[in-house]
């Protein structure tokens, strides 16, 4: 497994993969387009590390979220074949109305 930081598993947690890997591309577009417009080394990077916690904290509650949602889905979903293979035949069967 790839420890960040040495803390932080990102193999084991959800959405950390994709989050990181955007994060890291996104700082460094953003330092090399500061530095081509400015050529102020230390500003770029400043704006690179900006730039990768923005991305990367955007990406992973975006991603997580999106879970989320589909996890609810699928719960609904479970319950609702439940409940058919429950009721279908009986009077409470709603297709037969």
């Amino acid at each position: 497994s790839f420890k960040l930081l040495g803390i932080l598993d990102i193999q084991n947690i959800p959405c950390a993969r994709g989050a990181v890997l955007h994060g890291s591309a996104a700082s460094i577009l953003v330092g090399l387009g500061h530095f081509l417009a400015t050529s102020r080394v230390k500003r770029s990077f400043d704006f690179g590390v900006g730039g990768f916690m923005l991305t990367t904290l955007g990406s992973w509650f975006y991603c997580r979220y999106n879970n989320a949602k589909l996890r609810m889905q699928q719960k609904m979903i479970k319950d609702g074949l439940k409940n058919k293979v429950m009721y279908e035949g009986t009077s409470l069967d709603p297709t037969r109305k």
